[in-house]
């Protein structure tokens, strides 16, 4: 299948239709080989309307008798977002948070791999971490031009966060997860992608505030 027919999906629906792909994989475990708009809608709390709209997006439709074939919707998803021969993601940052990422997320998508760890503290550097091997942060050129890897995951405190992108970039990076408090800047030619912690939180806590009785 041809992703550039897909080029002009908007990024939310990208990033929901992963989301889909796991409720999908959790209903699979459960037995069930059919579903409908309405039922992926609850789980992820969003609307059936919602959930058709993004499946017409990507060309699939569903039986009004049956609903969605769970199997054949799990291979489309992952027909658009992953890539046939598999890619490679890179953590800088081996603290506490990155090696939560890695125990959170090696197994998961066979199609994803973590594969190597960065670090600038000697105590990290050089050994397995986690089932990751963790090389000194001067070594990224050499270690992700050798293993081809095109995604990083950025979990370093935030004073050490510019430095590191730069890094990054120059080793040839594409696409960038930063989970660091500090805003970063990449070229036009890397995607980035910011999650703020604290943000997400306060959203949290202001509809908790907004829905007080």
């Amino acid at each position: 299948m041809e992703n550039n027919r897909y080029k002009d999906i908007p990024h939310k629906t990208i990033e929901r239709l992963s989301q889909y792909r796991r409720a999908l994989h959790i209903c699979a475990d459960k037995g069930k080989t059919n579903i409908f708009s309405h039922e992926i809608a609850s789980l992820l709390h969003i609307t059936a309307v919602q959930v058709r709209r993004d499946l017409m997006l990507i060309g699939y439709s569903g039986s009004l008798r049956k609903g969605y074939n769970i199997n054949d919707l799990v291979r489309l998803i992952g027909d658009l977002i992953d890539s046939p021969e598999g890619q490679k993601v890179a953590i800088f940052g081996m603290g506490n948070l990155g090696r939560a990422i890695i125990n959170y997320f090696q197994g998961k998508r066979e199609k994803l791999t973590i594969t190597a760890g960065f670090d600038i503290n000697p105590e990290k550097t050089n050994r397995v971490i986690d089932g990751i091997y963790c090389y000194p942060v001067e070594k990224a050129v050499d270690v992700i031009h050798k293993e081809g890897i095109k995604i990083g995951i950025l979990t370093v405190p935030g004073d050490q966060a510019d430095e590191t992108v730069n890094i990054m970039v120059d080793a040839g990076i594409k696409g960038i997860l930063n989970y660091t408090p500090t805003p970063v800047e990449v070229p036009d030619d890397v995607y980035l992608e910011e999650y703020n912690m604290i943000s997400s939180i306060e959203k949290v806590a202001f509809y908790v505030k907004e829905n007080k009785s």
